[in-house]
């Protein structure tokens, strides 16, 4: 797999968390827990992104 196409994988699934992210602050019944874990995941792949970018 090319850097390139690693980059557009790891962008969908940051997208992906997002619109979970999105989705999870509507239902009432979701814990803090719940959305830090989103939030975490998220920011992994952004730092696995940006670090791809600058190599």
């Amino acid at each position: 797999m090319s850097v390139e196409a690693h980059l557009a994988t790891l962008e969908q699934r940051h997208t992906a968390l997002e619109d979970e992210l999105s989705s999870l602050r509507t239902r009432p019944a979701v814990s803090d827990e719940e959305i830090a874990d989103v939030k975490r995941r998220k920011l992994l792949l952004k730092d696995e992104i940006e670090k791809l970018k600058a190599s």
